[in-house]
């Protein structure tokens, strides 16, 4: 497993990119976090269905980091015999989904009706999920650059997006295509795994990270490897963030326009929901160049460098951490419900519920301020 620990690692480091990458794994967790879901803020909940909230940007932006931060690797990998790099990719990507796989397995225990310890049933776990759709992206994106190269892997990207949206059309329900149960995406993932492997929110079996919306999911990686290979490219000047800033603006506005036949949703994670949030990425990250590497204004950034830097391993840190703590009983409350009870609440409901998920978000932060002082970042 190498790569996987690194000390006093001499890769070069984008700041901008570093920054954008902890901005990101911050807002992750404070929206995956909430010390009570009944009184959360809205910004803070993914959209029930066809929309969009600020929410809905975290995890695109996740995994067009994934993508930038490919874009570096491209250039170890032109020293390398083509059986090595093919292995580093294969490698990582069955460790990520492997990891997201058992993180949804976990605790792997649980107490029968007659508080017997037996073993979660592989039955019924989630296979499709967050890492596992990061694994894949990877994956599927990094053999692409590797042996098509920048401008093949733009043109099959956006063919991704016109052929998940065809998909859709033939394969949905005929009327119902785009809706909770109409879905084809919804189709295959039942046909496939059979819906108790499906994650279960808002009443009935879907996963928001299934088999089929990985296509349009790809375009998100390929937006944050073009933009990182433009930046690596085309340096860090005037110019270059107006393009960046263009490039943004009109993906916005091809999303906008493709709104009405192919509405934005995180859930099916539509073609247009692709566009709109690779725009916003590009316009949100021209700002962080900006500020960052041409003002040279880096003061604060520190604190989003420490995520930016073991991102993967702190968000996993952070998922595993609640789920303890959902398990772990004090009296008849959870650890989230117990601390929320007894201390958030008295900042009321909402902000309370708010202020418990920065406070867990600060732990995380925590513990990767400590990585980053020992100089430990953990590749996974």
């Amino acid at each position: 497993m190498s790569d996987i620990l690194t000390k006093n690692s001499t890769a070069s480091r984008f700041t901008a990119l570093d920054v954008f990458r902890g901005l990101t794994v911050c807002f992750m967790i404070i929206v995956n976090s909430s010390g009570n879901g009944d009184t959360t803020f809205w910004a803070l909940k993914h959209a029930v269905w066809n929309g969009f909230t600020p929410t809905d940007l975290v995890f695109p932006s996740f995994i067009f980091a994934i993508g930038s931060a490919l874009s570096f690797s491209m250039k170890r990998w032109e020293v390398m015999k083509q059986s090595e790099v093919l292995w580093k990719i294969l490698k990582r990507t069955l460790l990520i989904f492997i990891i997201g796989y058992l993180m949804y397995w976990f605790p792997f225990f649980k107490l029968d009706a007659h508080s017997n310890l037996i073993i979660l049933p592989i039955s019924e776990t989630r296979i499709m999920g967050v890492l596992q759709r990061i694994a894949l992206c990877y994956g599927i994106v990094a053999l692409m650059v590797y042996y098509l190269g920048t401008k093949k892997t733009i043109f099959f990207g956006v063919l991704f997006l016109i052929a998940y949206w065809v998909l859709l059309l033939i394969f949905g329900a005929s009327g119902a295509e785009f809706t909770k149960t109409g879905n084809a995406v919804l189709r295959l993932d039942t046909w496939v795994f059979g819906s108790n492997h499906l994650y279960k929110s808002g009443g009935f079996p879907f996963d928001p990270e299934g088999i089929l919306s990985t296509l349009p999911a790809l375009f998100n990686v390929i937006g944050g490897y073009v933009v990182g290979y433009f930046l690596q490219q085309k340096g860090k000047n005037y110019e270059v963030l107006a393009k960046l800033l263009m490039s943004g603006f009109l993906l916005l506005f091809i999303a906008y326009c493709w709104d009405p036949y192919f509405p934005v949703n995180k859930k099916l994670w539509t073609s247009s929901y692709a566009l709109m949030t690779v725009g916003l990425d590009c316009i949100i990250l021209s700002i962080i160049v900006y500020f960052t590497d041409i003002l040279g204004k880096t003061r604060g950034t520190n604190f989003f460098l420490v995520l930016g830097k073991n991102p993967l391993i702190i968000y996993l840190i952070s998922e595993l951490g609640l789920t303890i703590m959902h398990l772990t009983h004090i009296g008849n409350k959870s650890v989230v419900n117990w601390l929320y009870y007894n201390f958030f609440i008295y900042s009321g409901e909402y902000f309370g519920a708010f202020l418990f998920s920065v406070f867990w978000m600060l732990v995380c932060w925590s513990i990767g301020y400590i990585l980053d002082k020992m100089k430990i970042y953990i590749k996974i």
